[in-house]
């Protein structure tokens, strides 16, 4: 299913007490590192701050959010950060060591967040450009329904905004998705999910392997594109066996993680423009 968004609307569903950062890496190579001068592409230098600590500080700003989970690879280079005892100090973030898998990364910090007591809102180091106006519309497109509300941003608001700009989509017949790197576990039931990314995250740059795994009708739809992004969203849940909700954002910046140099020039641009 999903849902259109309004950043003035009244929220859909309440916002989290308890967000995860997903900083780690697959390997131990980190050319994006490397040719910008970091230690670490998490800690890339964005105004002055490493772009992890960024992300941390725009979540703690959140009302009602108590708690933010940052896991990384390599804790120790976050605790050498200038800055980072003082956050800890106040007892709202914690440091969990991720592993070679993301979608594993993603169960170990859902259970460490407690998931079981509450909803997580779980999202990435390298998404600089998170603000409030994204996860008030993120919020407010999302539905009591769902066990898991994930963000995406059509292709339009995005080559509308960034022409130039390259992004993985998936395919529907009303329109392309790109992923807003924001998804909310609203319930223990969205665990499921969590799970079958871990069957399926090798191909999550193939759209079509990844739709193979829904299975060979589901397939036969999504190579068509005769599935609608509602449509999808449904058979998804069905055979993941929670129900996931697609919020559809029409602020392009959504879509902008840094995963190359491209992407951080765009970022710096799009900081310094403000």
């Amino acid at each position: 299913m999903t849902r259109e968004t309004d950043a003035g609307a009244a929220p859909g569903v309440a916002g989290p007490s308890r967000a995860v950062v997903l900083a780690g890496r697959r390997s131990g190579e980190d050319p994006l590192a490397e040719a910008a001068g970091a230690a670490h592409r998490a800690l890339l230098d964005i105004e002055g701050e490493p772009m992890l600590l960024r992300v941390v500080r725009r979540l703690l700003t959140r009302p009602g959010l108590e708690h933010v989970l940052v896991n990384i690879d390599r804790p120790d280079l976050v605790e050498a950060l200038p800055g980072w005892s003082a956050i800890v100090s106040s007892g709202r973030v914690s440091l969990l060591e991720s592993t070679d898998s993301p979608s594993r990364s993603v169960l170990e910090s859902l259970e460490a967040a407690g998931l079981d007591a509450a909803p997580v809102l779980v999202t990435t180091a390298d998404h600089a450009l998170l603000d409030d106006a994204m996860l008030d519309a993120f919020f407010a497109g999302g539905s009591e329904d769902a066990d898991l509300c994930l963000g995406l941003v059509p292709s339009a608001a995005i080559r509308a905004r960034f022409p130039e700009a390259k992004r993985t989509y998936l395919p529907f017949r009303d329109e392309r998705y790109s992923g807003a790197n924001l998804f909310y576990f609203r319930t223990p039931a969205s665990r499921a999910a969590a799970e079958f990314w871990q069957r399926v995250e090798n191909d999550r740059k193939q759209p079509w392997k990844l739709a193979r795994a829904f299975g060979l009708a589901n397939l036969a739809l999504f190579v068509t594109r005769r599935l609608d992004l509602r449509g999808a969203m449904a058979r998804a849940s069905r055979v993941i066996g929670a129900h996931v909700e697609a919020v559809p954002l029409s602020i392009a910046e959504a879509a902008v993680d840094v995963d190359k140099i491209e992407d951080l020039e765009l970022v710096r641009a799009i900081l310094s423009a403000r």
